[in-house]
This record gives C-alpha cells, sequence and structure tokens, in this order.
C-alpha cells in the first residue's frame, strides 16, 4: 500500500468521526473490539477498535465461546471485503476471507468461502431444502452484516434476513474476522444491534462474563 493510499484509507475512515473544543460525554467503551495485536501490517484500525480499512484482516479480540453469538458489520464503503470467523492462525495478511483453511467469510463477490474453496453463491436463484425458489439479497455499500455461529453452524443476514447457506464444518477456537481492501470501510458492530439477533442468540461475551 503506498503512502497515498494509507492517507486516503485514513481520511475515509475518520470520515463522520467529530472533533469539536467542547467536552463530550463518552460513553463506556466495550471490551470487546477489534484487536491491534492480531491485524495484517497494512491495516488501520479507529473509532475505538469498531472501524476497520486498509489492506488485510483483522480479527477481533475475544473468541466465540458461548453456546449462540451474535455480531453485525456495517458496509460503510465499499471496495474489497470479507466478513465472517476465523481462527487466530489465519494469514492475516490476506485480503481476502476464506482462503485459508482457519477463515470462513461471506465476501464481496457474493461468494461464501472457506480454504479457497467456493461453498455458495449468494444472489443467484436456488432452491433451499424445502424445494422453493429463492433470491437472496446481494450485500451493498450501506447494508448490515449479521453473523451467527452456535458451534454448530455458522449463519450470514443481510438487513436481517437470513441467507439459507450455513456452514457446518467451522473449527478451532474463532474470533470475528474482518478483511478489506481497494477502499472498503467496515464497521463492526458489537452491541446496539440494528437487527435483532436470531432466538436465543446474543452479542459476544468475555469468558469471564460467562461464569
Amino acid at each position: 500500500m503506498t503512502s497515498v493510499s494509507v492517507f486516503c484509507c485514513l481520511k475515509g475512515c475518520l470520515n463522520g468521526i467529530g472533533f469539536t473544543s467542547s467536552v463530550p460525554h463518552i460513553p463506556r467503551e466495550n471490551p470487546i473490539q477489534l484487536d491491534t495485536a492480531f491485524m495484517g501490517y497494512e491495516v488501520v484500525i479507529v473509532k475505538g477498535g469498531q472501524r476497520v480499512c486498509g489492506a488485510g484482516a483483522a480479527l477481533g479480540n475475544a473468541p466465540l465461546v458461548q453456546s449462540k453469538s451474535y455480531f453485525e458489520v456495517k458496509i460503510q464503503q465499499g471496495g474489497s471485503w470479507s466478513i465472517g470467523l476465523a481462527t487466530r492462525q489465519t494469514d492475516l495478511s490476506l485480503t481476502q476471507g476464506g482462503m485459508d483453511e482457519f477463515s470462513w467469510a461471506l465476501c464481496s463477490d457474493h461468494i461464501i468461502r472457506h480454504n479457497k474453496q467456493d461453498l455458495y453463491r449468494i444472489g443467484t436463484t436456488a432452491l433451499i431444502p424445502n424445494g422453493n425458489a429463492v433470491t437472496h439479497q446481494v450485500p451493498q455499500e450501506g447494508d448490515i452484516i449479521g453473523v451467527s455461529y452456535d458451534h454448530i453452524q455458522l449463519k450470514f443476514y443481510v438487513n436481517g434476513v437470513e441467507l439459507e447457506f450455513p456452514i457446518t464444518n467451522v473449527k478451532g477456537t474463532v474470533y470475528p474476522a474482518l478483511y478489506v481492501d481497494d477502499g472498503a470501510i467496515l464497521d463492526i458492530i458489537f452491541e446496539n444491534f440494528n437487527h435483532s439477533p436470531p432466538a436465543g442468540f446474543e452479542k459476544i461475551m468475555l469468558e469471564q462474563s460467562l461464569l
């Protein structure tokens, strides 16, 4: 990434973050955020660990250890992006998820991938198990992508509507994983969701919170 690209990335990432001379009310910071210790060298994380841009991957700082976890990601600015889960063994220099055995992701080219394999393609008419034909919404700039995981199935949602393509081969201790390139900006949402989580699913909790 060139210095010009880094400047453009920072400018885009910081867009919408106001600076005033008065002292604003600072809300309690969520301890769960993107982890600057587990991100690619060309990744930029701002907005209190909630926004990512640049080129590469960033993981959340808390694993999905509870029985039913949910988080959301807003596509703040289009480009090349992937949203999903990964273990800490994934290659953080990759700019697309699902390109190694340690990541599972919905990508901006409308494909759900794992280990360089195209598992599903969304945005096309397909038959779901009950025999009905359905055309899934293709994620675009401004959309909210929901992610749920119950240690059996990883599912994705577009603006609250479930994609009928669950992933069942997720293994290991996994974390929220965001991949960006080509000007993409993603905002991760760990609480105060835009859409209600599926029944029984909750925001990601730290391990001590589960005791």
